[in-house]
């Protein structure tokens, strides 16, 4: 079999083991994921091809045990995590923009992926790598307690309608699980475009005690410049969209 053919093969098999979570009527997540062909997207050969090139040097693999942060990022900076980057521009902006900071993005849209990876390799990022895997078995298995500097959750899927709430990432047992997660004085950092979510966000961050808002009006605060404006986001302020977001330090 030619390189290229092996190649292809590991970016179609991605695509073929991103698994998903599933939850209980009550938000907490149930430990049995089934594995499922994304349908969402064509991986394009670009996307690909980026995968196929630079996975060793951009992508994580799930493991049971934590990962070593400053032996993968070779220093002790801050560790900062997205999960569901999307396309991957704005975390990849991020990166760019605070080379002081180390970022790991995890999202299972494999288009969204290989497009994330083409454009870390164009803007020659180092401080960035990405997972291709359930977010929910990542923090219960591969990321240590009190490691991380920072969440970052920007337009995650709303589940607009009533009974599909309990589906939504954000829930109480998912904060606390973050919470174990962060350091002393880590944040986390949610953005979305839908005011009924903004406002489940903001009780379940609120319950949390040792969650401190950041917001003067302890609510939501202006749009931060440090948070990049994403296509998708300046599509929803042309059509009038509103956009919400929430900034809490762990204590």
């Amino acid at each position: 079999m030619s390189e290229s053919s092996l190649q292809t093969t590991f970016a179609d098999q991605k695509r073929k083991t991103v698994e998903t979570a599933e939850f209980t009527a009550d938000g907490r997540y149930v430990r049995k994921v089934r594995s499922f062909v994304l349908r969402t997207g064509r991986l394009s050969d670009y996307q690909k091809d980026a995968m196929n090139r630079h996975w060793s040097e951009y992508g994580l693999e799930y493991q049971q045990t934590p990962f070593d942060f400053a032996k993968i990022f070779g220093n002790e900076n801050p560790v900062i995590l997205e999960i569901g980057f999307g396309m991957g521009t704005s975390l990849v902006a991020m990166a760019k923009n605070n080379p002081d900071r180390n970022y790991l993005g995890i999202e299972v849209h494999t288009p969204g992926v290989g497009a994330c990876v083409a454009l870390a390799v164009q803007e020659e990022i180092s401080n960035l790598r990405l997972i291709c895997h359930d977010a929910m078995e990542i923090l219960r298995d591969s990321i240590a307690d009190q490691s991380l500097g920072g969440l970052q959750l920007f337009f995650p899927d709303p589940w607009p309608k009533a009974k599909h709430h309990k589906r939504r990432i954000v829930q109480p047992a998912f904060i606390d699980t973050i919470q174990q997660k962060l350091k002393c004085g880590a944040f986390i950092h949610m953005a979305t475009d839908w005011q009924n979510y903004a406002e489940h966000m903001l009780e379940t961050l609120q319950n949390n005690g040792k969650l401190q808002n950041q917001s003067a009006t302890n609510d939501y605060i202006p749009r931060p410049d440090f948070r990049p404006l994403t296509k998708f986001e300046q599509r929803g302020h042309r059509l009038g969209h509103g956009v919400w977001d929430l900034y809490f330090i762990y204590q």
